[in-house]
């Protein structure tokens, strides 16, 4: 029994040593392999702010459209030729003439001799305005009315002259108002009891009017119109016989005369519309009137020179 009892006494460390040692890896393993699965999180880890990048102002690149010289040039650029060498082409291919202003007329008076037309058919221009100022400010779109050098209406605007003093009522009426009152009438306009082409006011009624303003809408008097005022003849005198024309977006259509008028008088009518539109914006600022178009009702139109009906500058010693 001794015997045996010591060689279990001698084996017994060397199995534990080795019991030990065996144990040890494992540990280590799966310590780190604790260690891996913790740095794989099963939970939403908060997320980092992200740092602040510094905003950098970047300009805008505006494309300007590119503009050719012309002048030199054997043909318009894009274009086939300056001017086709038939009577039948095709009008995309060639650059769209312009005529003085004479020529075009005289064009439309024969373009109504071709189509059997009515030859007192109206005629018309249409203007398209620069209305750019200084930055980003805007010439406002306006009403303007003027007398015509050669009317081409037979018959008297109707007018509604508003006035609280008997003796302005009695003189708007001598000198050709069709209705004339004060405070009272806004009630039969309002019911279309009384129509007006135009309707003018004394500046100490105006505040009693503004029941009308919705109404009249552009008809309302103000005075940037010009119908508002004390002097009642002489706005009764303007507007009258007096042609309206407005401002729609950045375009002026207008009817200037009738066709079976002399080529003179349509001629100066369209000199006299062009000269008031071009005095409403200031001359530091560039051309207002970028191109205009003249044609009658049934034809096509015109392009013309509009450099000879802009007033010339008389030049200083």
């Amino acid at each position: 029994m001794a015997a045996p009892s010591r060689n279990f006494l001698r084996v017994l460390p060397r199995c534990q040593k080795l019991f030990f040692t065996c144990r040890a890896p494992s540990v280590s393993c799966s310590s780190l392999t604790a260690h891996r699965q913790q740095s794989v999180r099963s939970y939403a880890a908060a997320a980092k702010q992200k740092e602040k990048k510094e905003e950098t102002v970047q300009e805008k690149v505006v494309k300007e459209k590119q503009k050719v010289d012309d002048k030199n040039r054997h043909k318009p650029y894009g274009l086939t030729a300056w001017a086709p060498v038939d009577d039948v082409y095709m009008v995309r291919y060639y650059p769209k003439p312009v005529y003085e202003t004479a020529v075009s007329i005289e064009m439309l008076k024969n373009f109504q001799k071709l189509d059997f037309s009515p030859e007192n058919q109206p005629v018309y221009t249409n203007l398209r305005l620069d209305m750019k100022l200084e930055k980003k400010k805007k010439v406002d779109p306006f009403v303007s009315i003027i007398n015509l050098p050669h009317p081409f209406k037979s018959d008297i605007n109707k007018i509604v002259v508003f006035t609280e003093n008997p003796d302005q009522a009695r003189i708007a009426m001598e000198n050709g108002a069709a209705v004339a009152g004060g405070a009272e009438l806004v009630e039969k306009i309002l019911t279309d009891e009384i129509t007006a082409d135009f309707y003018l006011a004394e500046p100490d009624i105006v505040q009693k009017l503004l029941p009308l303003k919705n109404k009249l809408r552009k008809k309302f008097p103000k005075s940037k119109r010009g119908s508002v005022g004390m002097n009642i003849p002489k706005m009764l005198a303007l507007f009258k016989s007096g042609h309206e024309y407005m401002v729609e977006d950045i375009y002026v259509n207008t009817q200037v005369a009738t066709l079976d008028m002399p080529k003179e008088y349509i001629l100066e009518n369209i000199r006299a519309i062009v000269k008031d539109v071009a005095s409403h914006k200031p001359a530091e600022f560039g051309p207002f009137i970028e191109r205009a178009i003249v044609c009658s009702r049934p034809s096509e139109g015109l392009q013309i020179k509009i450099e000879e009906l802009l007033p010339r500058e008389e030049k200083k010693a």
